[in-house]
């Protein structure tokens, strides 16, 4: 069962929605909606040249990685010893979510469109949303971003402009959640070479257990 939200700030029971995982379409992207969404779980995700309002999902099966199980490969050990990149957290925000929606912009379904950009800008800005930059030679050549609940990082995006250069963001992001006693980093959604790094599924309520720890 889909929700159509008005003004108010709520979200339905995610238990009711389909099963991909969507519960509501409607409501703002306001930091305060975000947040409360995030909280639950939830995250916007439409394509915004063929939906006038925001569709909210819930996924029952979480697709995610423990820092502590993230998976380095023989690859890619030999690319970080190289020491080739320089890795940054929170440098150049903008560029990172501007790269992630230009490298898409132009495909069917394209979802990080002005509005999201504005709305998760503005969550940086108040430090709820964070960047990790992965620079060669004073270039930008890779990154990610997303959204931090508690001790959890909640990815929406990454790019890569370089072979493999998201990788090094996202090996970057697990190891400096496990030094800071970080305990998850959500995918939202399945990829070939998340699960080769060491995504794994979880359900929705070992998912929210993990989110509410302090």
């Amino acid at each position: 069962m889909v929700i159509q939200l008005d003004k108010g700030l709520w979200f339905p029971d995610p238990h009711w929605g389909e099963d991909d995982g969507l519960i509501a379409v409607g409501g703002d992207l306001s930091v305060d909606r975000l947040l409360l969404a995030y909280s639950h779980g939830i995250f916007p995700w439409y394509s915004f040249r063929d939906d006038d309002e925001p569709h909210w999902y819930c996924p029952m099966k979480r697709f995610v990685i423990f820092p502590e199980e993230i998976h380095i490969s023989h690859s890619m050990r030999s690319l970080l010893n190289k020491n080739r990149h320089e890795v940054t957290i929170n440098r150049d925000f903008e560029s990172v979510i501007r790269h992630c929606s230009q490298l898409r912009y132009e495909e069917e379904g394209a979802w990080l469109g002005n509005d999201m950009i504005k709305a998760y800008t503005e969550l940086h800005r108040q430090h709820l949303a964070a960047s990790v930059e992965v620079w060669d030679e004073g270039q930008l050549v890779g990154g990610l971003y997303g959204v931090t609940i508690g001790r959890c990082f909640i990815g929406e995006s990454m790019f890569s402009l370089q072979p493999s250069a998201s990788k090094v963001a996202l090996i970057a992001l697990a190891q400096t959640m496990k030094d800071v006693g970080g305990r998850m980093i959500d995918c939202q959604l399945e990829t070939p070479h998340l699960k080769s790094m060491g995504g794994r599924y979880i359900s929705y309520e070992e998912y929210m257990k993990i989110l509410s720890e302090e």
